[in-house]
């Protein structure tokens, strides 16, 4: 196995466990559309939506990409974010939240045009951010 590989593999920590209402396979396109209360889950992140196309590789059945679309939102440890559509990419292990995306971590919240979270770095880059940051410190 390459470096690359085994480097996704660890990114996306076990593997995808995804249930819906309706499955649409689509073996010829190599992808699957979820639909009706998507839940797509790994050791350390849930993913909700109302549809997830999810793309994969003609050998293995490997993920390489899922569009979530509708009422999305990723739980991840203390962490949600909240949009209307997201697009994870595995190569880069990147997720990419637009329409009114909002990360909310206890009482901080960012918000933005477009946001880009790396997973494997635990990094945001966010387009037309705003940020509330509110103090733990008591007074």
């Amino acid at each position: 196995m390459s470096a690359r590989a085994e480097n996704q593999r660890a990114a996306i920590k076990g593997p995808i466990t995804i249930t819906s209402e309706t499955l649409t396979a689509d073996n010829r396109a190599h992808t699957a559309l979820f639909e009706n209360k998507v839940v797509a889950k790994t050791t350390d992140i849930t993913i909700h939506a109302d549809k997830m196309l999810v793309f994969y590789t003609e050998d293995g059945g490997n993920v390489t990409k899922i569009e979530a679309t509708g009422n999305v939102k990723v739980l991840k440890e203390s962490r949600i974010i909240t949009s209307k559509a997201a697009t994870y990419y595995a190569a880069e292990d990147r997720v990419v939240f637009t329409g009114d995306p909002r990360a909310m971590d206890g009482d901080n919240v960012v918000s933005g045009n477009k946001m880009n979270y790396f997973i494997k770095d635990d990094r945001f880059l966010v387009e037309n951010s705003r940020v509330i940051l509110k103090s733990t410190k008591e007074q």
